[in-house]
């Protein structure tokens, strides 16, 4: 039986139902122990599941080390990405144990999502679905004229519903050359009819995250689906050679397949259509708890694909002080290839 330390809230809300900003979880043989400090210690002895809560008198890490010399394991897993140097060296003084660095410890344990998983992230990519059609309501309403910032802070308040959801992560909103930039900060320019707009944001169901990106063509049709009609030639053949990198990598999807084979059917048609040097960043990334999980869909990734992992898939063309495309979905590996969430 493993014995591990974690420290990262979304590696230990997956072990016990519960996190804070302020916290160890220990599993030692059958014994887990969740040890955070009294600002949390009522919540936690509420909401922790199968884990002793633990109130630390000092600090967290000598909590620990008490439990770990009674227990006399030898040996102990961590995620080198938990600690900071100082706390690290904090926890392993006068202690008779080794030390098994184990990283993407929690992110490989949670790589394939269990059906209930899978229920709330569907419901996360649905709630982010309605939030990108309402911030279109918005826009075509209101949009005109506003700047990157302003447009940016629309689309937070449209994927948090007035408070009700978190965000994933800070949206993108990039118009024109600022979409060359695949994560692009607002800016002051103004959006206006005509413009080229690449929005990339996602909420937070029951802390699962959702993901996806549409580039479109500001005016009186805006919308967001994967159907865009652009009055500049260039800009249309750029949005249908990444639309059909998209829908290419989605199709070599299934159980068995390499990620970095998924990864290269997109970006050989990237390439073939003279794109290739603009396509910066991998295929995907594995979502779940966190924005950014395993598997990653790249060309140096050899992870074998399985069954019920959910990635992102988003090939883009940035053509640098022009314009950029990108379009994003999430899919989950079913046994006949990919299903679009």
């Amino acid at each position: 039986m493993i014995n591990y330390i974690l420290k990262n809230e979304n590696a230990v809300y997956h072990e016990c139902g519960f996190s804070c900003d302020n916290e160890l979880f220990l599993k030692l043989g059958s014994e887990a122990y969740f040890i955070t400090d009294p600002r949390y210690t009522t919540e936690a002895k509420e909401q922790v599941q199968g884990a002793e809560v633990i109130e630390a008198k000092r600090d967290l890490s000598s909590e620990a080390k008490k439990l770990l010399r009674s227990s006399k394991i030898q040996k102990l897993y961590y995620d080198p990405s938990d600690f900071s140097v100082a706390e690290f060296n904090k926890l392993k003084q006068s202690l008779k144990l080794t030390f098994k660095s184990a990283p993407n410890f929690s992110q490989k344990k949670r790589i394939i999502k269990s059906e209930a998983e899978i229920e709330l992230i569907k419901t996360a990519v649905t709630l982010g679905s309605k939030a990108f059609d309402d911030f279109a309501a918005y826009l075509k309403k209101k949009g005109f004229n506003q700047s990157e910032q302003y447009i940016n802070f629309e689309a937070m308040r449209a994927m948090q519903q007035h408070g009700k959801y978190d965000l994933s992560f800070h949206p993108i909103t990039a118009v024109n050359a600022n979409a060359a930039k695949p994560h692009a900060y607002a800016s002051e320019l103004p959006l206006i009819t005509g413009d080229l707009l690449l929005v990339d944001a996602g909420l937070k169901y029951e802390r699962f995250c959702s993901d996806r990106t549409r580039t479109a063509e500001f005016g009186e049709a805006l919308n967001f689906s994967k159907t865009q009609t652009f009055s500049d030639k260039t800009k249309q053949k750029v949005y249908d050679t990444v639309l059909k990198a998209q829908e290419a990598s989605i199709k070599a999807i299934k159980p068995g397949v390499r990620a970095n084979e998924i990864d290269r059917v997109g970006r050989e048609i990237i390439d073939k259509a003279g794109f290739g040097s603009y396509f910066i960043h991998s295929t995907g990334h594995g979502v779940g708890l966190d924005i950014h999980e395993l598997p990653v869909i790249s060309q140096k990734s050899s992870t074998l694909i399985e069954e019920n992992m959910i990635f992102t898939v988003e090939p883009g063309i940035y053509l640098p002080n022009e314009f950029g495309v990108r379009i994003e979905d999430m899919v989950q590996v079913t046994q006949m290839g990919a299903e679009i969430l």
